[in-house]
C-alpha cells in the first residue's frame, strides 16, 4: 500500500506539470494565428482551389512607420514618438534619418526625421488583433479602411492619424499627436488574395455602398 501511494504522489505533479504546460502554450499562441491556422487556410484552399497547404498566403511582416518633420527643428518630439511607439507596438523604435540634404526644408543629410518598427512573428500577430478589434474601432466617423491601399503584388498599407486610437497611450499624458502608416506585407501572388486574407483575419474593409455614398 506504501508503496502504491508514493506512486500515485510522483504521479500528480507530473500531471500538474502537463496542465501548466499546456496552459502556457494555449496563451503563448496568438488568438489570430489560432484562427489562421484553423479557419482561413481551409476557407481559402477551397475558395483558390490550392493544392498544396503551403500556397496558402500568409503574414510575412508589419511595417509601422511614422515620419517626424518636427524632429529637424526640436528633437525631443522624436522621443515622445519613439517611447509611445515603443508602448503601442511592444517594440523598440529603429530611427529614420535623412538621406540627402534639402535646403528648402532645413533638411541635413543625417538627421533624425522619424522612426521604424518591423513586427515578425506572435508580436506581429498581436499587434494586428489590437489594431483591427480595438483600435481602428476607435477612429471618429469610423465606417471602414479603404480596400484600394494594395500595392499589386499583395501588400496592403494604411494609414493612422492619431495615436491616441491605441488603448495603450494614456491621452491624459499625451504630449503631441502624430500620424503612422502601417503596412501589412503578405506572401500573397495577388491583391484579391491579400484582400481574402485580411477580410479572414477580421480586417473591417469599407463596403462599396458605403464609399459610394
Amino acid at each position: 500500500m506504501a508503496k502504491e501511494q508514493k506512486k500515485e504522489k510522483k504521479q500528480k505533479p507530473d500531471l500538474q506539470a502537463q496542465e501548466v504546460e499546456e496552459v502556457i502554450e494555449e496563451k503563448l499562441t496568438p488568438r489570430l494565428l489560432e484562427k489562421y491556422r484553423k479557419e482561413i487556410v481551409p476557407l481559402m484552399m477551397k475558395k483558390f482551389n490550392y493544392k498544396n497547404v503551403m500556397q496558402v498566403p500568409r503574414l510575412e511582416m508589419i511595417s509601422v512607420n511614422s515620419g517626424v518633420g518636427a524632429a529637424t527643428q526640436d528633437p525631443k518630439v522624436l522621443d515622445t514618438v519613439v517611447r509611445e511607439m515603443t508602448i503601442i507596438t511592444g517594440q523598440k523604435p529603429a530611427i529614420t534619418r535623412a538621406k540627402k540634404s534639402i535646403s528648402n526644408f532645413k533638411l541635413r543629410e543625417g538627421v533624425a526625421i522619424g522612426c521604424r518598427v518591423t513586427l515578425r512573428g506572435e508580436r506581429m500577430y498581436e499587434f494586428l488583433d489590437r489594431l483591427i478589434n480595438l483600435a481602428i474601432p476607435r477612429v471618429r466617423d469610423f465606417r471602414g479602411v479603404p480596400d484600394k491601399s494594395f500595392d499589386g503584388r499583395g501588400n496592403y498599407t494604411l494609414g493612422i492619424k492619431e495615436q491616441i486610437i491605441f488603448p495603450e497611450i494614456d491621452v491624459d499624458k499625451v504630449e503631441r499627436i502624430f500620424g503612422m502608416d502601417i503596412t501589412i506585407v503578405t506572401t500573397a501572388r495577388t491583391d484579391e488574395e491579400a484582400m481574402e486574407l485580411l477580410k479572414g483575419f477580421g480586417v473591417p474593409f469599407r463596403k462599396p455602398e458605403t464609399e459610394a455614398a
